[in-house]
């Protein structure tokens, strides 16, 4: 395998919003004296490629390569391809697309102004029979392809009438093409992925379409990510326009919960524009997706809109099931469902935040989701790529972006403890739930290397206070913090010197735990001297959040904890029984609740009906979870408040639920202390109201089944697991 560093590209000039710049088209001739017995091909194209070999498409997926700052990690793809070879003639051909090389789009987090940004070019090696037979060179031919611009943010512009056809077979004549020229190698160190790609999964019909203003809106039965397949009998030159929403409005859609704030749309986000060349036809975008319900198609004539004319094809990385849970609560079961949904909607290569107006590795919400994501998913690999670009990505003070991949935003602002805590998160339960310590051992130097730099941030009451807070309170927008900062950042470290000192254990590190366990101590005795009196939360700090977050992470001593544990119920009597947390809070709260024998009531503050609860979501359509808990107005999905819009309708850092219902529901705890792979409890908590319960989740080549009934004669409980696996029952 050659990891060639010989890049080409079609021209220096990149495509923006002003000047567009198509896609290019590159392909080479060679031949071969005879059918080789083995073949490789290695190729890096950045941002994003498709790969054709003697005119049969071989790429691994969409969206190739793995999404990364090319000057921090360099993605090849291997492609063994002898059986696609022949003796004498044969052809290779590329189309490449911006990616993250070259995304206008993403000038909120300045990815406009990376070191790294440079039209679409790429790397690539082809050995035969052990030798390489060749690189990428200025021998490559190259030319405009129809996708006259493409940003991954944005959205895909397709001109068929530009459509060369045959361009990427062998009887070709490219003569009049013009020769690449040579690129800038990128810094990043050379890797192929261990995780899968990104693929096409299922495809979904439109549940309606409809007249509505100037063009027609196509609903889809539920709101996720991929891409449309448009398919049209066109006249030539007509100019189709799709947008894609999670909001339909009388007149077609509204986007602006999926625009960034102040900055502009440039009349380019989360549309695809399509020029028809005469007849039937179809299209898929290439270098782009969107995360969307809706989509309003704008050119078509009223006879050109048939159900046929749009299909979604739902994409996302191949993650497996690995989980499910079901019980006889159908709300449950339907957020079950919502977050598995939003889970994928949102794992591109890596966890992102939203599938439309960021498409962010943001650190935080793969912090909150680790747990569920490898409860219902074979996260693991996944979980180790991503993991060595936020390695890559982490400065020599220790410190590290609140995003990854980055082009050096999210230092100065949108990091801090509840973000940076997702090295050990993800390290801490990717071992948890596959007993593998390789997740261990890549990660260990960075968390150590994090939480000495932690140290230097204490501030003068000994505590921590420099991060994004309990983000997105029910009944406020994002920053909208109700609880302390110095609370939720300390005890997030205070949980994160925890966990590093069982990895440390478990890796035989003593003097690291040693050193976390001292921190861990210091942060702690200096939390309760400040906000700890009489066995609970200091009054003018006291919040859910506030007080389930010190039980969860042992703030309290045991005998102050009848007493910390009253003073959240009366929180949450002052709110009528309803949540008032944020999703740092909500990570704990519903736990804590069961934890000390209020199983109603937790379930209670995630079923009940009225606002705010997950339920409040469901009784307005959703079908994925939303960013925020915003009081709506009767019959709408807007805020009642003058002004105001509602946010993503698709964010997976709601999701801690799905961890609690495998966990305390269905009563799965899988090496509940990370003393031993091979035990694991089953509790289960026969909650009033539900009736049975069946979970799974498959673990150690085998799989864990749980399954509850209440019957006349009391509750039945059924269990199965690997023969190598220790069952200790807890019910």
């Amino acid at each position: 395998m050659r990891f060639s560093k010989k890049f080409i590209q079609r021209t220096a000039t990149y495509n923006t919003f002003d000047c567009h710049v198509p896609a290019p088209y590159l392909r080479k001739k060679f031949a071969l004296a005879e059918k080789p017995a083995q073949a490789e091909i290695t190729i890096c194209g950045l941002g994003f490629y498709r790969l054709w070999l003697n005119g049969k498409e071989i790429t691994k997926g969409m969206l190739a390569s793995y999404i990364s700052n090319p000057d921090d990690v360099l993605y090849y793809d291997l492609y063994a391809v002898s059986d696609l070879l022949q003796q004498g003639e044969n052809i290779i051909a590329v189309l490449l697309g911006n990616g993250f090389l070259n995304d206008p789009a993403g000038d909120v987090w300045d990815f406009d102004k990376a070191a790294f940004r440079d039209a679409p070019k790429m790397a690539l090696a082809v050995e035969v029979d052990g030798a390489t037979l060749f690189e990428a060179d200025e021998s490559f031919k190259t030319s405009p392809s129809p996708i006259v611009f493409d940003d991954y943010r944005a959205g895909e512009h397709y001109d068929a009438t530009k459509e060369i056809f045959g361009w990427n077979t062998l009887a070709f004549d490219d003569s009049a093409w013009d020769n690449a020229i040579i690129a800038k190698t990128p810094a990043g160190t050379p890797r192929v992925p261990v995780c899968p790609p990104i693929r096409a999964i299922r495809e979904i019909c439109p549940s309606a379409f409809e007249k509505r203003g100037d063009g027609w809106l196509y609903a889809f039965p539920e709101n996720n990510a991929g891409v449309c397949r448009l398919e049209i009998d066109g006249k030539e030159g007509q100019k189709i326009k799709l947008t894609f929403s999670e909001l339909a409005t009388k007149d077609g859609v509204n986007i602006k919960n999926i625009i960034n704030g102040n900055y502009p749309d440039h009349g380019y986000l989360h549309r695809d524009f399509y020029t028809c060349k005469a007849g039937k036809q179809s299209y898929t975008p290439s270098f782009t997706y969107h995360g969307f319900q809706y989509v309003f198609v704008e050119g078509i004539e009223d006879g050109q809109a048939t159900e046929n004319l749009l299909t979604y094809i739902v994409v996302h990385t191949d993650l497996k099931s690995a989980g499910s849970f079901a019980c006889s609560n159908e709300i449950v079961n339907k957020l079950q469902e919502n977050t598995r949904r939003s889970d994928l909607a949102n794992f591109y290569d890596f966890p992102t935040d939203c599938p439309h107006r960021e498409k962010n590795g943001w650190t935080g919400d793969a912090a909150l989701s680790a747990e569920q994501f490898m409860l219902n998913f074979h996260a693991e690999k996944s979980f180790r790529e991503w993991l060595y670009n936020v390695r890559a990505s982490q400065i020599e003070s220790g410190a590290l972006s609140g995003i990854v991949p980055t082009a050096g935003w999210g230092f100065a602002w949108g990091n801090g403890p509840a973000w940076d805590t997702v090295v050990t998160q993800l390290s801490y339960y990717g071992y948890k739930y596959t007993a593998d310590k390789t997740i261990l051992t890549e990660n260990f130097d960075c968390i150590v290397a994090y939480l000495r730099y932690a140290k230097t941030r204490l501030n003068e009451n000994g505590l921590l206070a420099y991060g994004l807070g309990d983000w997105c309170p029910a009944g406020g927008y994002n920053n909208d913090v109700f609880t302390s900062l110095e609370i939720t950042d300390t005890l997030t470290i205070i949980d994160t010197c925890y966990k590093a000192g069982v990895i440390a254990e478990i890796l035989g590190k003593t003097e690291e735990k040693a050193e976390f366990d001292a921190f861990y101590a210091l942060l702690r005795k200096n939390f309760r001297e400040k906000f700890v009196e009489n066995g609970e939360i200091k009054r003018e700090f006291a919040t859910q959040s506030a007080v389930s977050m010190a039980l969860y992470y042992k703030a309290f001593e045991k005998e102050e904890t009848e007493r910390a544990v009253g003073q959240l119920l009366a929180l949450i009597a002052a709110k009528n029984d309803y949540f008032d947390v944020g999703v740092l809070g909500a990570r704990t709260l519903f736990r804590v609740l069961s934890d000390y024998g209020y199983d109603e009531l937790a379930l209670k503050l995630i079923v009940q009906k009225g606002f705010p609860s997950y339920r409040y979501h469901l009784d307005r359509g959703a079908t994925t979870l939303w960013e925020n808990f915003i009081d709506l107005a009767d019959g709408e999905i807007k805020p009642k408040a003058e002004g105001r819009e509602v946010d993503s309708l698709n964010h997976h850092f709601w999701g801690d639920i799905s961890a609690w219902f495998y966990k305390y529901i269905a009563g799965i705890r899988i090496n509940p202390a990370l003393k031993d792979p091979f035990t694991v409890e089953i509790a289960p908590h026969f909650i009033e109201g539900i009736t049975h319960c069946r979970a799974e989740r498959e673990y150690l080549g085998g799989k864990i089944t749980v399954e509850w009934e209440r019957k006349p004669d009391g509750v039945h409980v059924e269990v199965s697991a690997p023969a190598q696996v220790k069952i200790v029952k807890k019910w």
